[in-house]
């Protein structure tokens, strides 16, 4: 559970400060800088939501189509699988492997 933050200034001394607070909990009333009990919760502008983590729109929230596109496109082939595809294939001409032929290639 989440507690807000609530912002509270003591009339005797000035000083402001702020407190994390369960909405059921009863307002502070005395400062700690000064001890008196002179203090009033503030009217605080709101709290802002805070998203942590890589990708949250990108990862959870986008519609069902674009998630289905994706799908269908597929990861990009990598480099590293076709040269290792070329590599391996035999030569036709030869019979040596196409890194070790001298033509390099498939006939």
């Amino acid at each position: 559970m989440t507690m807000p933050t609530y912002e509270y200034r003591c009339g005797a001394c000035g000083h402001e400060f702020e407190r994390f607070q369960a909405m059921t909990a009863s307002s502070v009333t005395k400062c700690p800088s000064c001890g008196k009990r002179k203090v009033r919760r503030l009217i605080g502008s709101g709290a802002a939501l805070i998203f942590k983590g890589s990708g949250f729109y990108a990862t959870d929230y986008r519609s069902s189509s674009y998630k289905e596109g994706a799908k269908k496109d597929g990861p990009p082939a990598a480099k590293s699988d076709t040269a290792a595809a070329a590599k391996t294939a035999a030569c036709d001409g030869c019979k040596k492997d196409a890194k070790s032929c001298p033509r390099g290639k498939k006939e």
